[in-house]
């Protein structure tokens, strides 16, 4: 009698050497046992040795890895497909040839999917060198999960484990005539129709790998292909479930990931000749599938990607060329322009007087710290004196915000932040902000990229910490951010007063943020107090006689 086998490891394979080698030995060395597993692997027309490595694996695990070969296809899914058509396993895993998979990987996921019923179970992916995985499905590990809000719908790609049967019940296959990315309408169709949908995240199942040359077809794709992959995709979703949400979660992740891919250092590569036509050939993809749907989950769309698609929408290659020059330079953020209540990037081409759809594109939404505290820095700091009494802390600082910055204040604070807090923080509503002290003065930044604040606040003649801080209203919010000495001189520690002497230094600390350290300038030592509290009763007695 055959026994059939728990799962089958599908593996198309194309020029992948050296990696091949070790992700046949991840696969042979399961701990789920050969009895369990099958390994058919499809060559599909390698010329660099890929098919006589698979022919001896073949060699060494007879009965476990089975080798068909065939004429190059020109991508996996021909051979994807050539390997559903020979498996026999209750499950089907499907594992890029030049990745490898973690030894429990599969005994963990049949269980997983064995105690659950499962159709689809997702393993922990781990990103080797340069490569993007999915981190929000791995969360927990899940016997169920949503399709919406889990982050399934972004572990979009075909290496996961599937039941058999879910494909041939609805007669699931790979498009062949998808140039790339064809594991994606498989993937969707299979979480459309599965029951149950479950996740190993405590254990570490498939590691993938980017290869330094960017052979993967992935990579080297052009933006028709993309645009191709997401017509087929919407299509396909269209039918299978219709308009909804789970309509609008996906398409909105086709803008997020697959389309904002297009619109990166791959379009500043085109000549300007081209950059049009991609322009031109997105924004008739767009009025086609996003005219509605755009104006529904845009606000949930980062400003720069969002008002990549702005602009494509408009047809304006130049000025959506120049914001994508500015975001892919990894320099500093535009500024924040506060006006009426609202937060804008002032990217290239943004204007007060545009009208509100227009506007709308560079609105800021939800939380905008690293925004913040990435553009907050000291520009200069110094000790001032009047009549050589008090001592004040002259600083200024640039704050990356214009526009309505009457809120915008230095001041400093007693006590450390939390050891959570990054470059800046959301206060709550309820939060107290030290009270004014001393001078103020705002002013716009010469070079247009914010506010300069130059403040100049008395010190106390006591012993203290204070952090330099800068708080400034935002779209509702108060915003405390750590003034950041970036590599400033700080001035000398400075002497002051003359009944008792303070002494008054500017820190930085671990974090590269501005402490202000006052102290009196002689203490007591403890001999000395001890010697003040032995002679006190003596002294209280003297004065009751």
């Amino acid at each position: 009698m055959t026994t059939i086998p728990d799962v089958t490891v599908v593996v198309a394979v194309y020029n992948t050497m050296p990696a091949l080698t070790e992700c046949l030995d991840s696969l042979v060395g399961q701990t789920i046992g050969h009895d369990r597993m099958e390994i058919i692997a499809v060559d599909d027309g390698s010329t660099d040795g890929s098919g006589e490595e698979l022919d001896r694996y073949a060699a060494l695990h007879p009965g476990t890895v089975k080798v068909l070969h065939q004429t190059n296809s020109g991508g996996p899914a021909g051979p994807s497909n050539r390997a559903l058509d020979e498996a026999s396993g209750r499950y089907v895993f499907f594992t890029g040839a030049d990745d490898y998979m973690g030894p429990e990987a599969l005994e963990r996921m049949v269980a997983m999917a064995d105690r659950n019923e499962s159709d689809v179970v997702i393993g922990k992916m781990v990103a080797v060198g340069d490569r993007s995985v999915p981190r929000a499905v791995f969360r927990n590990t899940a016997d169920r999960i949503e399709l919406v809000g889990s982050g399934a719908l972004y572990a979009i790609s075909n290496t996961k484990l599937y039941r058999r049967a879910l494909i041939e019940k609805h007669g699931m296959r790979f498009s062949e005539d998808l140039p790339v990315s064809s594991d994606m309408p498989f993937t969707l169709e299979a979480y459309v129709h599965a029951a149950t949908v479950s996740v190993v995240a405590d254990y570490d199942c498939y590691y993938a790998v980017r290869r330094p040359d960017d052979s993967n077809i992935t990579y080297r794709a052009r933006f028709e292909d993309r645009l191709q992959v997401c017509r087929h995709v919407l299509g396909l979703l269209d039918r299978l479930v219709g308009p909804g949400e789970l309509y609008d979660e996906f398409a909105l992740r086709l803008l997020k990931v697959d389309l904002a891919w297009i619109f990166g250092e791959n379009y500043l590569a085109m000549d300007p000749t081209r950059r049009e036509t991609c322009v031109q050939a997105t924004a008739d993809f767009l009025e086609e599938y996003y005219k509605d749907l755009f104006v529904r989950v845009q606000d949930r769309v980062a400003v720069p990607q969002r008002l990549r698609f702005h602009w494509i929408f408009r047809r304006d290659s130049v000025t959506l060329t120049e914001l994508v020059r500015i975001d892919t330079a990894g320099g500093a953020m535009p500024p924040t322009f506060l006006n009426g209540g609202r937060a804008y990037a002032a990217y290239p081409g943004f204007r007060l007087s545009d009208d509100e759809t227009a506007m709308r594109a560079f609105q800021l939404m939800g939380p905008i710290t690293g925004r913040l505290g990435d553009g907050t820095r000291l520009l200069a700091a110094a000790w001032e004196q009047r009549d050589g009494k008090d001592l004040f802390l002259a600083v200024t600082v640039h704050v990356p915000v214009l526009g309505d910055t009457d809120s915008a204040v230095v001041r400093l604070r007693a006590g450390a932040l939390p050891k959570s807090v990054g470059n800046s923080r959301r206060l709550s509503p309820d939060s107290q902000l030290p009270p004014p002290a001393g001078e103020l003065v705002r002013a716009p930044a010469p070079d247009g990229t914010g506010t300069v604040l130059t403040a100049r606040i008395p010190l106390p003649p006591v012993k203290t910490k204070l952090g330099a801080r800068v708080y400034v209203d935002v779209a509702g919010s108060t915003y405390e951010i750590p003034v950041r000495t970036r590599g400033l001189p700080m001035p000398l520690a400075r002497r002051w007063g003359d009944t008792v002497p303070h002494r008054a230094s500017a820190n930085v600390n671990p974090k590269g943020r501005l402490v202000i350290t006052t102290a009196p300038l002689w203490e007591p030592t403890a001999s000395f107090r001890a010697r003040v509290r032995s002679l006190l009763p003596r002294f209280k007695r003297k004065v009751i006689r």
